[in-house]
């Protein structure tokens, strides 16, 4: 059984080597015979020769002390019409970034409005005058679906400026509530 199938096997190898395409093959080797591709030397390599740096007296451009350089030392100590009160004692609400507070809802009592902020798994009760985030954002305003803020923030100068902003009420936490 084993050599009936190695003779079959050799008799099929033997009926594809038949010269059927021969004149194609004889064609194509007489015209490929005079092409011969060429390749191009490679390029001369240049030897690596270090720089060495000297500029190690001179001051980090990317660094702190640069921009200080250029603007004396009043920019260190600069206080303005904007800069925030940093004596008074912080709220509990300015330890988290304003984009980890959540508005949750508002109340009203007394004539008086409040805004519900969720930070972490608390509940704080916030109304105008109250401070919010790191930014010195005191309460300006609160409707139904926002808390107006106005932040203070500093520029590279030293400069305080006032940004105001908002903090819109999650539709999801007040579509529970009602």
């Amino acid at each position: 059984m084993r050599n009936l199938a190695i003779i079959a096997t050799v008799l099929l190898l033997a009926a594809c080597g038949s010269d059927e395409h021969q004149d194609l093959k004889e064609e194509l080797k007489s015209i490929t015979k005079d092409l011969r591709g060429q390749i191009q030397p490679l390029p001369v390599v240049k030897p690596y020769e270090p720089v060495p740096y000297k500029a190690f007296d001179l001051p980090d451009p990317f660094g702190p002390t640069k921009i200080e350089l250029a603007l004396g030392t009043a920019a260190k100590n600069k206080t303005g019409a904007n800069a925030p009160d940093t004596k008074r004692p912080k709220e509990p609400l300015e330890a988290y970034p304003l984009e980890s507070l959540k508005m949750v809802g508002t109340l009203s009592q007394k004539g008086v409005n409040y805004a519900l902020v969720r930070a972490d798994n608390s509940l704080y009760r916030v109304q105008v005058g109250n401070y919010l985030g790191q930014n010195f954002g005191v309460v300006t305003g609160i409707t139904d679906n926002q808390i107006n803020l106005k932040e203070l923030v500093q520029d590279a100068s030293g400069d305080w400026t006032e940004r105001k902003i908002a903090l819109q009420i999650l539709e999801a936490e007040a579509a529970k509530g009602r």
